[in-house]
């Protein structure tokens, strides 16, 4: 019994020793791994072959969680910034408004409403900030004058100036045109309509040029018995390209002439006379090598309008007009606002596809945007145009509000202005009740205005003008809220 007590008590003491043993060791192994850890959670970010290995946390799983802000009450919750609303354009009820379709570019209405806050506020004596120029190009919708003679008027009797603008050497309407008495004699007259003996390199700005014979004139008398604020002007000039010198004279009021000695130019070339101006006769006294272009009448502030119609034109010829010389004019006469009218010589009774003309017009628009690269540009679309159908009604051409679309269309890709004047005017229709009232202002070819219709028309783009300097305003003193 005592020997296997004994036996009992040695294995025991055996037993507790290999324990010890196993703690002592198993002790000295967590303190190496405890070690090893530690060690590693002290290591740097490591980049192995573009891979980032992630640290050791070793308080990873008994970290306590970041507790989320507290709740505040509702006043001293943040609020979300707020956001401005974006300007909206309106339009009067009953106005057909511009449709402005520019970008960043600024090619739209902008820089003519811009204008006429410079001309309004202007304190420099440089002239160009006193004055606000448009240039009209067209067909013989607007020709002699009309629809720009009552669009001048009103836009000078607001904003200032006088004269009748821009006046070609030569003209077919010289008799038929109620804004200024246009006189002369002694002149070779090219155009671009002209089918033969013109050189398109030569044109100017009109589509126009004159060649003087010696002692070649052309006189302008100011009018008031259509328009007023044409009767006087404050400056008179005459446009020219000499390679050789040119001797000109001036007789101002029907007083004494004045002299004028140039030597040969590569430019452009402007001669002016300024005062109270009624009427100026330029006479050419010798002139070697030169090309004339045309005369203006012009007030020294306010508004000048210039009128650039061409009888038959689609507004493609523009395109030919070379770059340097529409630039040159550009530098004599830096328009804010080019005008746009065509379609007349476009619209067909049964027009449906218009892509050609899209294509030219936007080339041509281009054409104009690096030539004149401060102004802006308004399209106005083709005006109304009747014909009889198979009935013997009187209907509007299918063609022409299938071009109408095509114009819109220009207008947008080309990032301009446009105007429907087609549906300003009444739209399906309203070229006969034009012919039709009482005094009639159209004429019965059911396609062109008279001086009454041009006025009517004037009135209601003058008036869509108005609105828009007025939206313009808006939106700009919003912005700056």
């Amino acid at each position: 019994m005592a020997f296997v007590y004994l036996c009992g008590r040695l294995e025991f003491w055996n037993i507790m020793e290999i324990i010890k043993n196993y703690l002592k060791y198993s002790l000295w192994f967590v303190l190496i791994v405890f070690a090893a850890l530690l060690g590693l959670h002290w290591l740097p970010v490591i980049t192995i072959d573009g891979h980032t290995m992630r640290r050791v946390d070793l308080l990873s799983d008994i970290r306590y969680p970041g507790t989320d802000t507290a709740v505040a009450d509702s006043d001293s919750i943040p609020l979300p910034p707020v956001v401005k609303p974006v300007f909206v354009d309106t339009c009067r009820a009953g106005m057909t408004c511009i449709e402005d379709y520019s970008d960043s570019t600024h090619r739209g209405m902008a820089p003519f409403y811009e204008a006429l806050d410079r001309v309004s506020s202007a304190t420099s004596e440089s002239s160009d900030d006193k004055l606000v120029r448009i240039a009209v190009f067209g067909d013989s919708f607007i020709e002699a004058d009309i629809f720009t003679a009552d669009l001048r008027e009103m836009l000078q009797k607001r904003f200032g100036g006088c004269g009748v603008g821009f006046v070609t050497i030569t003209s077919m309407t010289s008799g038929y045109r109620p804004t200024v008495r246009h006189m002369f004699g002694g002149w070779a007259s090219h155009a671009v309509t002209d089918s033969v003996y013109f050189d398109r390199k030569k044109q100017g700005i009109s589509g126009h040029y004159f060649v003087p014979r010696n002692g070649a004139y052309v006189e302008l008398r100011g009018q008031s018995k259509y328009a007023s604020l044409l009767d006087t002007c404050q400056r008179a000039s005459i446009f020219f390209y000499n390679r050789d010198s040119v001797h000109l004279s001036a007789r101002v009021n029907k007083g004494d002439s004045r002299s004028y000695a140039l030597p040969p130019s590569g430019g452009l070339q402007e001669v002016q006379v300024d005062g109270r101006i009624g009427s100026i006769r330029w006479t050419v006294d010798r002139a070697d090598s030169t090309l004339f272009y045309g005369l203006a009448m012009d007030g020294k502030k306010g508004i000048i309008l210039d009128n650039f119609s061409l009888r038959g034109s689609s507004g493609l010829s523009l395109r030919g007009i070379p770059q340097q010389m529409l630039k040159e004019f550009n530098r004599q006469r830096p328009y804010d606002l080019i005008i746009l009218e065509y379609g007349l010589n476009v619209a067909t009774e049964r027009g449906r596809n218009y892509d050609n003309y899209q294509k030219g017009l936007l080339t041509a628009i281009d054409h104009l945007k690096t030539c004149f690269p401060q102004a802006g540009i308004l399209l106005l679309s083709v005006g109304d145009r009747d014909y009889k159908n198979e009935n013997g009604e009187l209907r509007t051409m299918p063609g022409v509000k299938n071009l109408i679309r095509y114009q819109q269309n220009i207008a947008a890709e080309s990032g301009i202005a446009f105007w429907n004047m087609f549906e300003a005017m009444g739209g399906e229709g309203s070229m006969a009740k034009l012919v039709h009232a009482k005094p009639s202002m159209a004429n019965y070819d059911y396609t062109h205005i008279n001086f009454r219709g041009g006025k009517h028309l004037a009135g209601l783009l003058y008036e869509t003008l108005i609105y828009g300097k007025e939206q313009h305003d808006r939106r700009r003193a919003y912005e700056k809220e």
